[in-house]
């Protein structure tokens, strides 16, 4: 047990002492985490809307599709996206493979049916005689959307949260799309994984302790949003 004591004290050093590596692993997460964050809530919240709001054929089966994505393992992300990032595939000529843009395009599909799933929810948990509502002081199509979905804020930022949470945590996409590169691609979750195997238990405690603490941060407020939605 005194091995993981001393892991602690070191991780704790490098941490304090600002260690390069450590917190350029820290950079690349947030900043691959935040665009695919990003781009999932831009493309996931109107694609939820209109599959909660509206009424239309196979509405069920596309429904019962996103729902199952919701469980669509990381590594299959990964090996689809560099299937298609690699030189011999459709995407090869845009050099996305291995970079962080490449990692986020990947992290995006992964957030992008939390995204939607939990939108659609909020859309069928409102207020029916909102849109009948609108509609009678003469809205139009786009004031619709965009007044629907901001009675539906607090929902969409724990759909946002709770991608964040599903993505910061992956390793299987920034592994096998970001090909774990030190300096470049290498994130927490990679990084951990690579030090642990390497038998240097002291950055993958410290690195450990920064996601514990971004997941602590993600599920402070969750909550939060939750009680503001309650009231």
């Amino acid at each position: 047990m005194d091995y993981i004591l001393t892991g602690f004290i070191q991780a704790l050093k490098l941490l304090f002492h600002g260690d390069p590596e450590t917190f350029s692993a820290v950079k690349t997460t947030v900043l691959a985490s935040s665009l695919s964050v990003t781009a999932s809530m831009a493309i996931g919240a109107p694609l939820g809307f209109w599959l909660g709001y509206t009424r239309f054929p196979g509405q069920r089966p596309i429904r019962v599709v996103v729902d199952t994505l919701l469980s669509l393992p990381t590594v299959v992300i990964g090996l689809l996206c560099y299937a298609f990032m690699t030189r011999r595939g459709p995407l090869g000529d845009l050099d996305l493979l291995f970079t962080i843009p490449g990692m986020a395009i990947g992290q995006t599909i992964l957030g992008l049916p939390i995204v939607m799933a939990m939108t659609a929810t909020a859309m069928e948990n409102l207020d029916y005689r909102l849109k009948q509502t609108l509609l009678t002081l003469g809205t139009d199509r786009h004031q619709l959307l965009l007044t629907t979905l901001w009675e539906a804020r607090f929902a969409l930022a724990l759909a946002g949260a709770a991608a964040y949470g599903r993505i910061v945590s992956e390793v299987g996409i920034s592994m096998m799309v970001g090909g774990n590169i030190k300096w470049h691609t290498r994130t927490i979750t990679t990084a951990i994984a690579l030090e642990t195997g390497k038998g240097q238990f002291a950055m993958g405690i410290a690195l450990g302790l920064i996601l514990m603490a971004i997941a602590l941060m993600v599920n402070v407020a969750m909550s939060g949003l939750k009680r503001l939605s309650e009231r």
